[in-house]
């Protein structure tokens, strides 16, 4: 028996690295699985069927249940389609993990409107999208259901380079923060995943020698766990998950400066000073370096 025995999932770009680990573990552990990917490049330029075909055909050797999809997620219409997939193939759907992603790593200086455009194309929007038709189906059958965004530490902490990729990636943990509220009223629980791990969006971002202790493997359990029912209690999370350690991340509020409203409002040079004074005491801006 597994823990999403009768479970039905939707996972987007799940033709390799991330993706097709959590699709692999979820139908281990019982769920029947719709494989998306449009199966294009890394900057997301071109397409096929065989990364899709491929996952759904190991799922299938190992006795599992799933089909493949080859949408793509910046379109209404398709994202439509892989929910409309998974209906049509195994009569409702639990679960969706929206895991598609290119990159377009260049310095602000040297970034252009096209390459800040697709990326916030295919992760935000993407996310919306096919977070959408999912949510809507789940609100549809009354059920709950499980939505697990893909975000980034370069969206929740910073990275240079990355500035599309981390608006993308930050809008995505303030779409969750406000649709897990929602979500309540309906048992849909909506949670962020941060991963580190190596696939081909990432191999020449890790140091040589450095990413084979980071397998995409080692990232899915705690995925797979958040869909199953145990955790139906936890939802509006955001998980940093590297090997195998997860940690949770939680935006904080630090206040460095206060004065009775009856006292007026702050002069520009205290206020300054009271700034300035308070530095000590202030959280790394990226806990993870220090």
């Amino acid at each position: 028996m597994g823990m999403l025995d009768g479970k039905v999932a939707l996972v987007t770009g799940a033709g390799g690295g991330l993706g097709s680990a959590h699709a692999l573990l979820l139908a281990k552990e019982g769920a029947a699985v719709v494989v998306n990917d449009l199966g294009g490049s890394r900057d997301g330029s071109g397409g096929s069927s065989s990364m899709a075909d491929s996952v759904v055909a190991e799922i299938r050797a190992a006795g599992g249940k799933a089909v493949a999809d080859y949408g793509n997620v910046t379109r209404a219409d398709d994202a439509r389609s892989m929910v409309k997939t998974a209906v049509d193939s195994f009569g409702k759907l639990d679960i969706c993990i929206c895991n598609a992603g290119i990159l377009r790593d260049k310095s602000f200086k040297n970034m252009t409107d096209d390459m800040w455009d697709i990326v916030v194309a295919v992760h935000l929007k993407g996310t919306y999208l096919v977070s959408k038709a999912a949510y809507d189906r789940m609100v549809e059958q009354g059920t709950g259901g499980r939505i697990i965004m893909t975000s980034s530490t370069s969206g929740l902490l910073g990275n240079f380079g990355q500035t599309n990729y981390g608006a993308a990636k930050a809008g995505i943990a303030g779409f969750m923060r406000c649709l897990w509220l929602e979500g309540m009223k309906y048992g849909i629980t909506v949670n962020v995943l941060a991963p580190t791990a190596l696939s081909r969006m990432t191999e020449d971002i890790f140091p040589e020698g450095v990413g084979d202790k980071f397998p995409p493997e080692n990232v899915s359990p705690p995925v797979v766990w958040l869909c199953t029912d145990e955790a139906k209690d936890v939802t509006g999370r955001q998980l940093l998950v590297a090997g195998n350690r997860v940690s949770l991340l939680s935006w904080q509020v630090t206040p460095i400066a206060d004065q009775p409203l009856d006292k007026g409002t702050w002069d520009v040079a205290q206020i300054g000073r009271k700034i300035l004074d308070s530095k000590a005491n202030w959280p790394p801006i990226n806990p993870l370096r220090g």
